[in-house]
């Protein structure tokens, strides 16, 4: 458990996700980016849950629909619930090594992914299929690096 928040590491990985969400990548590879976004909600919401709860989530998930122009509320929904989910678990989530902690996050990443693609689906503005889950994989598979790059950058600035 970090005793102190770096408030600036939490604000440059936020901006930092907001950026990697949104950026270039190749139309190829574009199903297997990682809902960055999602891994910071779940970091920030895991390590400091008095200080990023699910109104930051929220409000990070609106703002993303605003940068995606996707109908708003759609990823603020989905944000808000990973949020109280992670908040529902976090203390038992402390004991867990970080490839359970990957496998908790791969299951709420694709909840977060099924929310979203629910909604587009009810909208009448998104595909077939289970390719949307994808995000939530590599997700997962880059939280072993995430997690202590933050750990540290938290630990030494805080």
């Amino acid at each position: 458990m970090l005793s102190v928040i770096s408030y600036p590491v939490m604000i440059v990985s936020i901006i930092l996700a907001l950026v990697l969400s949104i950026s270039l990548f190749p139309v190829d590879w574009f199903q297997f980016r990682p809902e960055w976004l999602g891994v910071i909600v779940f970091y920030w919401t895991f390590r400091a849950p008095a200080q990023f709860g699910i109104l930051a989530a929220w409000c990070l998930g609106l703002l993303l629909d605003v940068l995606e122009s996707t109908p708003l509320g759609v990823n603020g929904l989905a944000m808000a619930v990973v949020a109280f989910l992670v908040l529902t678990i976090h203390q038992r989530l402390r004991m867990f090594p970080i490839p359970q902690q990957a496998a908790i996050l791969f299951l709420l990443l694709g909840i977060n992914q099924m929310i979203v693609h629910f909604i587009k689906q009810m909208l009448g503005g998104d595909e077939a299929g289970f390719s949307y889950l994808w995000p939530a994989l590599t997700g997962a598979l880059v939280w072993p690096l995430v997690c202590p790059i933050l750990d540290t950058l938290n630990r030494k600035l805080g």
